[in-house]
């Protein structure tokens, strides 16, 4: 029966089917202090905030979470609550289009699509939650193990730091894969991210990939004149060397160096990866659940890659994708981002272990996403 004044059960605006309802949504903000000042290529920070959104229906309650601006959260409650309350808990889809639908005036990129994206991760782990299994479970597993490379390398890193986090994850860890930012200063201090790519290598030997991430900070040229140091140190990753918007550049640069080229960590709707794809602009496509539409979303941009015959590889939140990450044929990686890894220790249980240069997701058994809020540790940090 359609209530009054509701939309017709068809429709992708309904509300609840059959089966449990979404009874109440909520979201917070904490901030958390960075252990040391952060940086890449074209920006610095000293704290990183986390919104996070939980999803209740009868005594389960479903968590997700994206980064970004505090004001994330106020979205979440004013824009989006209402649109998913009262609806089925069974169907993620249906609420994933109608908060799309929803903020048509307010603008869907960027803060707004970020929260979109914790909302629709809290419904997915509700949804695994309420069944009573992993995420990887109701989803479906294409592996069992997500590789991880090691990420940070960030550009105000002494020597000794850099080396310290560089062996941590190599020899401590046993991470086969890592990642440095250069492109310091937006490209003016080259001759540093020279040297510190030549540090990187030393402190990890020749037998481990390196990656290295611009974060937009290059010219075109300029990038394609770094291509022969970067081979000879043997940089496989070239990530973002000029910015993700200049699509035609990315794709120059992609047939001009030796290093796969990768971006797409801004992206917030498909027809944005669709652009990218079409435009051959990466050998890898990059995308992030926690602001390109959650679960939902993640899947979607994984299928497009994967129609243009490429891999994807989820960015930074590590503990948001292990799961879905592990539910597609065409991964290549997921980064195991220092910032991200330190606030997500500090804020959840059942943490992740990268021992060996992989992650488990569903090993534990434990239902959803296998994490639990940590309420008396983030008390300090809520904002």
């Amino acid at each position: 029966m359609t209530r009054a004044g509701a939309p017709p059960s068809g429709s992708a605006l309904a509300g609840a089917g059959e089966g449990p309802a979404v009874d109440a949504v909520e979201a917070a903000a904490y901030t958390v202090p960075t252990d040391a000042p952060e940086g890449d290529g074209t920006l610095a920070w000293d704290s990183t905030t986390l919104v996070l959104v939980r999803v209740r229906s009868g005594a389960i309650t479903g968590i997700g979470y994206t980064y970004g601006a505090p004001a994330t959260a106020r979205v979440v409650e004013e824009l989006l609550a209402g649109v998913v309350a009262d609806r089925s808990a069974w169907d993620v889809p249906a609420a994933h289009e109608a908060m799309n639908r929803a903020v048509r005036n307010a603008g869907r990129p960027g803060l707004v699509a970020g929260a979109i994206s914790a909302v629709d991760i809290a419904l997915w782990d509700l949804k695994a939650r309420l069944l009573g299994i992993p995420l990887v479970r109701l989803l479906g597993a294409s592996r069992e193990d997500v590789p991880v490379y090691g990420s940070g390398g960030f550009t105000p890193y002494d020597d000794a730091r850099l080396d310290r986090q560089l062996r941590g994850w190599v020899e401590g860890q046993g991470i086969p894969r890592v990642k440095i930012k250069i492109g310091e200063s937006w490209g003016r201090a080259e001759h540093r991210d020279r040297e510190r790519v030549e540090r990187a290598r030393r402190s990890i030997g020749d037998r481990t990939e390196l990656y290295v991430d611009a974060n937009g900070a290059y010219t075109r040229k300029q990038a394609v004149r770094l291509d022969p140091f970067l081979t000879d140190r043997g940089v496989t990753w070239f990530e973002e060397p000029v910015s993700s918007d200049d699509l035609e550049g990315l794709a120059r640069i992609r047939d001009s160096v030796t290093a796969d080229v990768a971006a797409g960590e801004y992206g917030y709707a498909l027809p944005y990866f669709h652009r990218m794809l079409a435009a051959g602009a990466v050998d890898c496509l990059q995308a992030d659940a926690t602001r390109c539409g959650g679960v939902t979303g993640w899947l979607r941009a994984a299928a497009l890659a994967e129609a243009a015959g490429l891999e994807i590889s989820g960015h930074c939140a590590p503990h948001v994708h292990a799961h879905v990450a592990a539910a597609v044929p065409n991964l290549r990686h997921l980064e195991w981002f220092h910032d991200h890894v330190r606030v997500e220790h500090l804020l959840f249980e059942g943490v992740l272990d990268p021992a060996g240069g992989a992650i488990g997701p569903g090993i534990s058994g434990r239902p959803g996403l296998g994490l639990a809020f940590r309420t008396e540790a983030a008390a300090p940090h809520r904002r």
